[in-house]
């Protein structure tokens, strides 16, 4: 009989016998690399026939065993084919030995035939892994081979791929069978498992390896039979999380291995033994190995996923972990309670009382932890936590008792600071509307009047059933969840398991619970659990509608994610019928200007889902409602995008058609707000696409002038809007035919009073933009309308104003009404706008005719060039063109054109024309500030037309600058100062040199009282600077106090500007900040203000080449500033900047600039939080330095407070010298020793707080020595430098209950023995 085989360390252990060891080693190895290929097929052959032809047990023999040895050593000399015949030989022994193990080991009392079988057994498996093992590290190292070789090794390669799988699962299979019987022992030999395990825990850290799914699975069978099957749990538990913490790729097929494990053999102690080790873990070993965290958390929720029962029953392990730092451990758990509360539970009812208890508590626990972690300390966590939240909402596990708190929790996450989190808590909020269990509408005065009806019939059934007693099982469940039976009884079956993402139309909420009848739903029980089911989805309704707030703010948020989610939540609500999801879905239009695409993108589309509907006429109904209930701003949206909508066909002919039907009236019950809507509506989609107005022009003037624009006077403001949109065509058709009409229309809308005052100045001002629009010839008309207006002005009858305007033949007095003087001025100053508009546009023509022309004989003489000699006239375009005469031409229309605009108010001679005239006329009556005071209304409209002409001539907007200025200042009316603030960006970007001296009164306007006026001069400013058309001067700080303003519009508006301003080149701010500094530190300013503003303009700082900059520059403004406040406000800047390592090494170096200023306790904080910053990321050295310099700052602090403290108790020692001086000493002892009681009874004590208070045992001693003890150990000396100059030392020692010695009467001596002549004066040291 061979020796027992024992598995050895390498292959290569056998060759090598060990003294007194009886065991199967290798005699004498054959060294094949010494063979030729034909000698060595003839070996291999030899030694299959061998293997082949005897007994399956022969390779324990000597001669057999040495050659496979010798085979498997150099199995990588072998050729493919040898390869494959040793391979299959040795698999194939393997797997007829299997089989006859078992019936072997029963038939045979022998034991020699067993030991050979194990024999056997053990060989052919060591062979084989070895084999694997050669071949796949021969495998990892050809991959890098040359280019050459590549077609080599391919021709001699083989089919291993295959090989390999029928290996591993033949060791599986053998694993599989009871190799106890075999072995003789429960526990087979530990060595074997040893050399089984280890290979195939190697073989996992193959990423390509693992991809073969057979291999994958052998090896998921090798690793579950031997740690489970066989006991060999420990070992491979660590070997487990050891490949679990080194590779992420190998989770889950460590998962798929221990899940496997747990099902076949019904064992789930490996599960157990490595749950247990994660949750012995220290939580401080996965902060420093995230990574490791990260695949340790990824396997416990695979593990929770698949096994979810075996989980639920050891979460109690890994609970702990919720307080470790590390936030991934705290997210897999809070995945792993997720996937527990969805999976583990469901077989609850089932089973004992006692058991469904537990498993309820459990259950409830594990819920209130996730209602926990909502506010966890991390946002990743937060998150986490309401994505699980989400998950669970999907797969219904939230029960109605909990769905209102989970509601709640996810409307408060909605304001978190973390984008990512508020992400998640909208996802959330759209999923339970998806999934809400009270039905397809949440109104809230819907579930009011239901719950009303259903709360009466309660308390009517409650006296006729108090005697009853039913069981509250049927209807609660034991979690407090309330039954979703009662629920869908009152909603007749509408609930809906997953709605489809189609918005319901408003019109669509007639439900049951708006019936008048109320359902009977049983007995008492019933109805109470009803009612709960009802408030709880009233209290639900309520919690969504109390977020919409919050929903508009986060559509203004800089985060992308958060305005794409907030726009799917409103149309979720929306769908749902939430209270205020209409209105703050409009506020969503003006987000079409955003430059971010995803933003615009997810508008438009939202835009297209809500009111873009398959009927045309709701289509056409939506858009006009929008058209009709929207603000300006809304409206230039609203228009952008049925501009875009019409350029990609999604506004089809037939919507068209149906607005046109509505504008005419041709729909049933269309009122005249509603056809003006429509007209708007078609007004946009003309500017698309012009010659959508044309087959109605008629219809246009006949409606929009007729008798419907005295029911809708804006009617008519449309119909003008609409007359400009027409195309060159249609405007050619419109003269054509109706110009006569249509331009008397136009001017008795101007000229005439038949619209409303407050209407009339919207309705003029698109009437006379419409006359230059289609007129031929403008200015006549334009000069008919101001003469009509003027006339009707001075002509009339009635007594409103008292003015003195200047005639050629002198002064009189002239009476005229406020409101006709009023619109006239405000025709006049719009005819010249437009007038300039128009000059400007026929200029534009010009040049856009004479550069057609210059390339059409371009063109031409290109052609003319291939085959003939230029030509005369070429000859003579080409000499213009050198003597520059092109180029005066181009002058000369550029001065006509400067001259045709200087025409239009002052005229450029001494004879005024018309409205240079009304110029000079407007600007004494706007100086006229008594009576301009006395009619707001007036002052409103001249001063509106004074600016109009401002802008059109320099010489006269230079004439009265400083009139506007004063207005601006001045002027009692709100809206006067708020209209001149705009001007005054209009007349910055006309004339930017005529402002410029003027700056700094354009930056007063910001601290104007009125809210208004300062919104104003903040969009003014910042359209000016954000455009370069005006410098950043000193005056910015004005600006930056915008950003605490008490009005929060305007506070975002300032945030807006800053931070688009930092976008700009090289971040100004950067070079603001000091100067911004320096005098907001002067102003009077809260202090918390202050911070915000500084903290907000640091933050728009990222470079760190700037804050490193800004360290240097912040440190030298300590030396040139004695304040103790703005030594805080330095420091506090200073705490805010975002240090590196080389800011906080030029910190270090500055010490001498600020150490002044460290006797400030806040100035110390504020440089303790930097230091505190800079321990975060430095590296040893530098933490060494940085605790070197903490130390070196503390101590400087504590001696600049004991020589402050000093100080003051030098002056309050002078001032008590000072109140004795008109006392003297008396000469006697008598009188001395009276003198000093005296003062020990009422004289005050200085004592020095930094120093501790010492009592000296004194009795027993003698006089003598009590006076040569209070000599020698008194530190407050008073030495008499000057006249009237007194320096007190800092003392050391203090004594208490010391009395003076009496036998010196006048003279106090010192160690050096000077004496000091006191003679007006008593003084008692206590040290």
């Amino acid at each position: 009989m061979a020796p027992p085989f024992v598995f050895p360390r390498t292959l290569e252990d056998l060759e090598h016998e060990e003294h007194g060891d009886n065991r199967l080693y290798v005699h004498n190895p054959v060294n094949i690399a010494s063979l030729v290929s034909s000698q060595l097929e003839e070996f291999v052959k030899g030694v299959s026939f061998d293997l082949s032809d005897k007994e399956i047990l022969c390779v324990e023999e000597q001669d057999v065993f040495d050659r496979v040895y010798s085979l498997v050593r150099g199995f990588a000399l072998l050729s493919p084919s040898s390869k494959l015949n040793l391979l299959e030989t040795l698999r194939s022994n393997l797997a007829v030995l299997l089989p006859n193990v078992d019936s072997l080991s029963r038939a045979s009392h022998d034991h020699i035939p067993l030991v050979s079988h194990r024999n056997a057994f053990k060989i052919y498996t060591f062979f084989l892994l070895n084999i694997l093992l050669a071949q796949h590290s021969n495998n990892n190292t050809s991959k890098v081979v040359a280019p050459n070789a590549r077609k080599k090794q391919a021709m001699n390669s083989w089919n291993w791929e295959a090989q390999r799988s029928r290996i591993l699962n033949l060791i599986a299979n053998s694993l599989e069978i009871n190799l106890e019987l075999l072995f003789g022992l429960p526990d087979l030999d530990e060595s074997y498992l040893f050399f089984i395990t280890k290979n195939a825990f190697s073989m996992f850290e193959d990423a390509t390896l693992l991809k073969d799914s057979d291999v994958k699975d052998a090896l998921c069978r090798i690793i579950g039979a031997c740690s489970t099957k066989y006991h060999y749990t420990a070992q491979s538990c660590a070997s487990i999380m050891h490949l679990i913490y080194k590779y992420d790729f190998v989770v889950t097929h460590m998962a798929d291995a221990v899940v496997g494990a747990e099902k076949k053999y019904a064992d789930g102690s490996l599960a157990m033994s490595l749950v247990r080790e994660i949750g012995r873990t220290n939580p401080k070993d996965y902060v420093k190995d995230t990574v490791g965290a990260e695949n340790v958390g990824h396997f416990l929720v695979e593990l929770a996923d698949r096994i979810p029962k075996l989980i639920s029953t050891n979460i109690g392990i890994l609970v702990p972990h919720f307080g470790g730092e590390s936030y991934k451990i705290r997210n897999a758990l809070v995945a792993v309670l997720g996937k527990l509360i969805a999976k583990a539970f469901k077989d609850v009812d089932s089973g004992e009382v006692s058991s469904k208890s537990i498993r309820l508590r459990t259950k409830q626990a594990m819920l209130e932890i996730l209602l926990e972690r909502c506010r966890d300390v991390s946002a990743y966590t937060r998150s986490r936590v309401l994505q699980v939240w989400a998950e669970l909402c999907e797969d219904h596990y939230i029960s109605i008792g909990l769905w209102n708190e989970v509601a709640e929790i996810a409307a408060g996450r909605l304001e978190d600071k973390s984008a990512m989190v508020r992400k998640s808590a909208l996802n959330l909020l759209i999923m339970m509307l998806q999934h809400n269990p009270f039905g397809p509408q949440l109104r809230i005065a819907s579930f009011e009047a239901t719950l009303d009806q259903y709360k009466k019939k309660l308390k009517d059934l409650e006296p006729s059933e108090e005697a009853e007693h039913s069981s509250n099982a049927d209807n609660f469940n034991g979690d407090g969840e309330v039954d979703d039976l009662n629920c869908e009884t009152v909603v007749k079956g509408q609930r809906q398991d997953s709605l489809t993402d189609s918005c319901l139309s408003q019109s669509e909420d007639v439900i049951s619970l708006q019936n008048s009848s109320v359902l009977d739903v049983g007995n008492l029980e019933q109805t109470r659990a009803l009612v709960a089911s009802l408030e709880a989805g009233l209290r639900f309704s309520k919690c969504i509608g109390a977020t919409m707030p919050t929903l508009v703010q986060l559509m203004a948020s800089f985060s992308a994610t958060d305005v794409e989610n907030t726009i799917l939540l409103l149309m979720r609500c929306k769908q749902f019928q939430i209270d205020g999801s209409e209105e703050c879905l409009r506020k969503m239009l003006p987000l079409v200007f955003s430059q971010d695409k995803s933003i615009y993108e997810a508008v438009e589309s939202a835009f297209h889902t809500i009111y873009i509907k398959k009927s045309p006429i709701e289509t056409a109904n939506n858009l006009l409602s929008l058209a009709t209930d929207s603000n300006i701003g809304d409206l230039a949206a609203l228009e952008f995008i049925i501009g875009a909508l019409v350029s990609k066909g999604d506004i089809s002919s037939s919507m068209i058609s149906a607005l046109w039907d509505y504008f005419c009236f041709n729909v049933s019950g269309t009122t005249a707000e509603q056809s003006r809507g429509a007209l708007s509506v078609l007004c946009m989609v003309a500017k698309t696409s012009p010659g959508a107005l044309g087959s109605h022009l008629q219809d246009i003037i006949d409606i929009g002038f007729g008798c419907w624009s005295k029911v809708d006077p804006l009617l008519a403001r449309t119909a003008c809007l609409a007359i400009q949109r027409l195309s060159e065509d249609d405007k050619k058709k419109l003269l054509a035919s109706n110009s006569v009409q249509i331009f008397g229309i136009l001017e008795s809308l101007i000229t005439g009073f038949w619209l409303p005052a407050n209407i009339w100045f919207a309705s003029a001002d698109k009437a006379i933009a419409a006359v230059y629009a289609i007129h031929p010839t403008p200015e006549t008309i334009a000069a008919d309308m101001i003469k009509k207006s003027l006339s009707s002005v001075y002509n009339d009858g009635g007594v409103n104003v008292q003015s003195d305007i200047d005639t050629s033949s002198g002064s009189m007095p002239l009476t005229v009404q406020v409101a006709k003087l009023s619109r006239c001025l405000f025709i006049i100053s719009h005819i010249a706008m437009n007038q300039l508009v128009y000059i400007e546009s026929c200029a534009r023509k010009i040049q856009k005719q004479k550069l057609t022309k210059e390339k059409k004989d371009y063109e031409n003489q290109s052609i003319d060039n291939n085959d003939t000699v230029p030509t005369g006239t070429q000859k003579d375009n080409d000499i213009n063109a050198e003597l520059g005469f092109a180029a005066s031409e181009d002058a000369a229309l550029d001065a006509l054109f400067e001259k045709a605009e200087k025409e239009i108010v002052s005229g450029g001679s001494n004879e005024k024309n018309l409205i240079g005239v009304c110029a000079t006329f407007l600007s004494k009556l706007c100086r006229n500030f008594g009576l301009m005071q006395k009619y707001p209304e007036l002052q409103a409209s001249s001063m509106l037309a004074l600016c109009r002409l401002m802008i059109i001539d320099a010489d006269f907007c230079d004439a009265n600058l400083q009139l506007l200025f004063t207005v601006v200042e001045s002027a009692h009316s709100e809206i006067v100062r708020s209209n001149c603030t705009i001007a005054l960006g209009d007349l910055a970007v006309r004339f930017p040199n005529l402002l410029e001296p003027w700056t700094e009164n354009m930056y007063a306007c910001l601290k104007d009282p009125c809210v208004s006026v300062r919104k104003n001069a903040v969009l003014v400013l910042s359209h000016l600077i954000l455009n370069d058309m005006m410098k950043v001067k000193g005056y910015i700080n004005e600006m930056a106090v915008r950003l605490e303003d008490e009005d929060e519009r305007i506070s975002n508006l300032a945030k807006l500007f800053f931070l688009e301003l930092s976008k700009k080149g090289n971040n100004p701010i950067y070079n603001l900040l000091p100067d911004i500094l320096s005098k907001l530190s002067q102003q009077n300013l809260s202090k918390d203000s202050f911070c915000n503003i500084m903290q907000f303009l640091i933050a728009s700082i990222k470079k760190d080449r700037q804050m490193e900059a800004l360290v240097e520059k912040l440190c030298h403004r300590f030396s040139g500033v004695t304040d103790v406040r703005q030594w805080e406000y330095i420091s506090y800047c200073l705490s805010q900047l975002s240090f590196t390592e080389k800011g906080i090494k030029k910190l270090i170096e500055l010490f001498k600039t600020y150490e002044h200023v460290l006797s400030e306790d806040s100035v110390m904080d504020h440089f303790r939080i930097i230091l505190n910053k800079g321990k975060k990321f430095a590296k040893l050295e530098l933490k060494a330095c940085i605790e070197e310099f903490e130390d070196k700052l503390n101590k400087f602090h504590m001696d600049k407070k004991e020589q402050e403290v000093t100080a003051r108790n030098a002056q309050i020692h002078q001032q008590k010298i000072g109140s004795r001086e008109g006392f003297t000493v008396a000469t006697n002892s008598e009188d001395h020793s009276e003198s000093n009681s005296a003062s020990d009874e009422t004289e005050g004590e200085v004592i020095d707080a930094c120093t501790e208070e010492v009592t000296l045992p004194l009795y027993g001693k003698s006089e003598s020595k009590l006076e040569s003890e209070a000599n020698s150990r008194a530190s407050s000396e008073l030495t008499e430098l000057d006249q009237g100059d007194i320096e007190i030392q800092s003392p050391q020692v203090k004594t208490r209950g010391v009395q003076r010695s009496t036998t010196n009467k006048s003279n106090v001596r010192d160690g050096k023995g000077d004496n000091i002549s006191v003679t007006k004066r008593t003084i008692r040291s206590r040290r």
